[in-house]
């Protein structure tokens, strides 16, 4: 078994290529969904065809790590089906609704928030209340979304597209809850493709029954300034911003551990910036340059507190047991 650069105490170049190789991959599904839903596309036909065929790329591989281990599938059944409806479907639904009324980037920005939720969530369980380093961030996070949405410059972008970017931040946040377990035994890459699966079967069932609106259309989409056809840009979103990312994500996890993967995640934010801005020429306002760096500040820093929590709990309980 080889040692890795991480665990030698040396820089994992390797694993940190990867990891940005990711976000910048999955940075360009709002790019892709905005261009389709320019030409015609609805938000469900969008995100059903992205999950969808992502889902069949990835049946083969989920499969194969599967074989001989499927009684783990039934015992994970919970949070798989959680992060299917709620970190798949629902989040990437919500996303891509969102980018019909507010730019890629910002609604990206704002699905961002999805720790900062989290961290509200288990204090409201738990009545345990987070670090001040903690609730620092989710301060400067909040301060960042209110900047972006451009309230306070009165140029203020459209409500339902916040909300609905806030939606799919509430996806986020269960993304990180679900995918971070590793309790149930199945390894990151099949837990995706089963994740994907259910959010996959969830949309075709509710565009079939007419629940959500779903439509195609044949027109070019433009990305660049260059006519694409629809086929083209589809392909682009499954295999570029979902499989190539995910499987990117997942060769960066296992070189660099959880936290400083997620930390070097929070480049995608931007990245969806930058893509707005030479594929789609939306240059965000001051004002919203300024919530962009908020956020991403404000999450980072709620991630340091986690991580100082978490360590100041496993020194406590390590104290404890010396007693």
């Amino acid at each position: 078994m080889s040692t890795s650069a991480h665990a030698r105490g040396g820089i994992p170049v390797a694993g940190f290529a990867l990891a940005i190789g990711s976000a910048a991959s999955f940075a360009l599904s709002g790019t892709f969904a905005s261009a389709l839903m320019s030409a015609g596309w609805s938000p469900g036909a969008a995100a059903t065809a992205r999950i969808a065929l992502a889902a069949i790329v990835l049946a083969i591989p989920t499969v194969v790590a599967l074989r001989g281990t499927w009684g783990r599938v039934w015992r994970a059944k919970g949070p798989i089906l959680l992060f299917g409806l709620l970190a798949v479907a629902g989040c990437q639904l919500a996303f891509f609704m969102a980018v019909q009324f507010i730019p890629p980037s910002l609604a990206l920005l704002i699905e961002f928030m999805g720790p900062v939720l989290l961290v509200l969530w288990t204090w409201m369980r738990s009545r345990i209340a987070p670090s001040k380093l903690t609730l620092l961030g989710a301060a400067v996070a909040v301060v960042g979304l209110v900047a972006i949405s451009g309230v306070a410059s009165g140029q203020a972008l459209n409500p339902l597209g916040i909300l609905l970017a806030l939606v799919a931040a509430i996806g986020n946040a269960a993304y990180y809850a679900t995918g971070a377990s590793s309790d149930h035994g199945i390894p990151p890459l099949p837990f995706v493709g089963l994740g994907l699966s259910v959010g996959a079967i969830t949309l075709v069932i509710v565009s079939a029954a007419g629940v959500l609106p779903f439509t195609m259309t044949g027109a070019a989409a433009v990305i660049a300034g260059a006519p694409l056809a629809p086929a083209v840009v589809v392909a682009g979103m499954v295999l570029i911003s979902t499989v190539l990312s995910y499987l990117l994500g997942v060769a960066a996890a296992r070189r660099l551990g959880a936290i400083v993967s997620s930390f070097t995640g929070y480049s995608e934010a931007l990245f969806g910036i930058f893509w707005t801005i030479v594929l789609l020429g939306i240059v965000p306002t001051g004002w919203q340059w300024l919530g962009a760096a908020l956020i991403v500040a404000g999450v980072v820093t709620v991630k340091l507190g986690e991580v100082g929590g978490e360590r100041a709990r496993s020194a406590a309980l390590v104290g404890t047991r010396a007693d």
